[in-house]
């Protein structure tokens, strides 16, 4: 009797040790779980939005390193990423919307972007407000986005710190593309936004 309780807390072990590494190797190279912490992104994430990550989409990196071993793709103007802190990587992750890829020419005047002499499209943004303090981030000079870097941009651009702010980041830096919204919790409301779980990042640049 004692040898089958023995065998059956063995085997509970080896399952739950098991689960341990599945959740590590998953959270390491495919999906991670991240929260909307702030307004920067208003109205596409919204502060209390869960987000499951694709670690994929970019890369196969060494975990706990930034060395990527495996490239799996570009990012591509819109894409939604999470990235490392440029300033501190031991803070909290940011999330922004790439505007700028290697070699882009960017430009903003009065609010409005321009990549490659041409403006552009952002039907996505969240309705300006009156410039007042965010007057300087209404305008940036002429400026060409480096190579193996980005230039990222909050969907709320009167209240984002961004590239316009800290500069560029380097792809090492990158994390994944958001994907998909797994929970929203409206704090002001204690109540569930039902209508925002499932969403896709792609879905929500189009409303």
């Amino acid at each position: 009797m004692m040898e089958q309780s023995r065998n059956i807390i063995v085997d509970y072990i080896e399952a739950l040790v098991i689960a341990v590494i599945l959740a590590l190797f998953i959270r390491a190279f495919i999906v991670q779980a991240y929260t909307i912490p702030s307004g920067s992104m208003k109205d596409t994430l919204l502060i209390g939005d869960f987000l499951l990550v694709n670690k994929f989409a970019y890369g196969i990196k060494i975990p706990f390193t930034n060395k990527t071993i495996i490239n799996t793709g570009e990012p591509q103007h819109g894409d939604i990423i999470v990235f490392a802190n440029p300033n501190d990587p031991d803070k909290e992750d940011y999330i922004k919307r790439v505007v700028g890829l290697p070699g882009d020419v960017l430009e903003m005047r009065d609010h409005v972007l321009y990549r490659n002499g041409e403006k552009v499209d952002e039907s996505y943004l969240r309705e300006l407000v009156p410039y007042g303090s965010t007057a300087d981030k209404s305008n940036f000079a002429s400026i060409t986005v480096p190579p193996d870097s980005f230039f990222m941009m909050g969907d709320n651009r009167d209240e984002s710190w961004d590239s316009r702010g800290w500069g560029f980041v380097p792809r090492e830096k990158l994390i994944g593309k958001a994907w998909r919204i797994y929970w929203s919790w409206d704090k002001e409301t204690s109540s569930v936004r039902w209508g925002r779980i499932g969403s896709s990042m792609q879905t929500l640049s189009k409303q």
